[in-house]
């Protein structure tokens, strides 16, 4: 509460009681929107999440083609349904849609900003709720990504590099300047799945990121990677996380790229690690652009993706041994059970383990001595 006794976005910040409206409608419904934005801004929520949710109310209200104080719970469900049915979306991103509104609804009708008797006085009604548990998508299971994403098996991933090697050789062969940005995003791809980091994370690297291991001096100065821009909780900042280097071949296809390529960028001035053509740090539309480009001129799953190389990290780290709570704290998962998910183990995997078992329990009860 600010030191005039109101909360931020109360209706009294934004609308001058006594002075007429001329557009009542679109006066009160931008007041509303703009109380919002300062409410979740107080909360501190980042200014690209309020963005997001704004879009989405103005959405449902050009949908609705009601304002706010004329929504029903019937505008929900033909908005669903027309989301689900035409526009395709998927369960988690109909209940964040949908979750939105009931927090715009809520905000409407809380006491505590006035937006209901400024409905009333100017409209002779107000706004109520409109988002039920009986008409929202429910959140019933912890894991809601569609089943057809996975990780790469190690051939595809294998074909996948080889193809990123290769265009950045069949480019420099034609003598065009554009090896340069190949040889980025191949270098990039790697450095995403040696280190089973994010599409964001992986962007947001600057070459001050990597630094020694005192337990493992054979990786040089490339032995960890301090992730600044991990996955964040709403109100809070990036979750910062460092990664320790597990394979050898790591450090190679860092180096080669930090010293022998990178300076030849237009922006190699910049501090990131991956500069653009364009710009001193590459775009997000631009890793899922080439990641798709290269997937599918191998002929690759399409429901292959950027995150697949973390999925990926996840499943070899643990086919080749490494315990569960390392993998667990290499990725930031809080939970194993969150680890646990992203783990796409194959059906060798799995039966070399079940053989492992049963020899040892062979072997135990083959064992002489051993007691009835």
């Amino acid at each position: 509460m600010g030191g005039d006794g109101l909360v931020p976005g109360s209706a009294r910040l934004h609308l001058i009681d006594g002075l007429p409206l001329l557009r009542p409608d679109e006066q009160v419904f931008e007041a509303m929107i703009k109380g919002w934005r300062n409410q979740q801004l107080a909360r501190n929520l980042s200014p690209g999440y309020v963005g997001d949710q704004e879009r989405t109310i103005r959405a449902f209200t050009r949908h609705a083609d009601a304002m706010p104080w004329q929504w029903t719970p019937q505008h929900v469900d033909e908005w669903s349904a027309d989301l689900r049915a035409v526009h395709g979306c998927v369960r988690s991103t109909l209940r964040n849609y949908q979750g939105s509104v009931r927090q715009f609804c809520d905000f409407l009708t809380n006491p505590a900003y006035g937006w209901t008797d400024e409905c009333l006085r100017h409209f002779g009604t107000h706004p109520v709720q409109v988002v039920y548990d009986w008409n929202a998508a429910a959140h019933a299971d912890e894991a809601e990504g569609e089943p057809e994403r996975r990780a790469f098996t190690r051939p595809e991933l294998e074909a996948f590099f080889d193809h990123a090697d290769e265009e950045v050789l069949r480019v420099r062969g034609k003598g065009r300047k554009g090896w340069l940005p190949a040889f980025r995003d191949a270098a990039l791809f790697k450095v995403a799945y040696a280190y089973g980091l994010r599409r964001n994370e992986t962007r947001m690297l600057d070459l001050t990121d990597f630094g020694r291991n005192p337990e493992g001096r054979e990786f040089g100065e490339y032995g960890t990677l301090l992730v600044r821009y991990g996955k964040a909780k709403k109100g809070s900042p990036p979750k910062r996380r460092s990664v320790l280097t597990v394979w050898h071949w790591t450090p190679g296809t860092v180096e080669e790229w930090i010293s022998e390529v990178r300076p030849g960028m237009r922006h190699s001035t910049s501090r990131a690690l991956w500069p653009s053509e364009r710009g001193p740090r590459i775009g997000l539309q631009r890793l899922d652009s080439r990641f798709a480009a290269y997937r599918d001129a191998v002929g690759l799953d399409p429901a292959l993706e950027f995150h697949s190389l973390r999925r990926s990290y996840i499943t070899h780290l643990i086919e080749d041994g490494h315990d569960p709570l390392f993998v667990q704290q290499q990725v930031g998962h809080d939970h194993a059970s969150t680890t646990a998910i992203y783990t796409c183990v194959s059906s060798d995997f799995r039966t070399r383990s079940l053989r492992r078992v049963l020899d040892a329990t062979i072997e135990a009860a083959l064992r002489p001595g051993r007691t009835s």
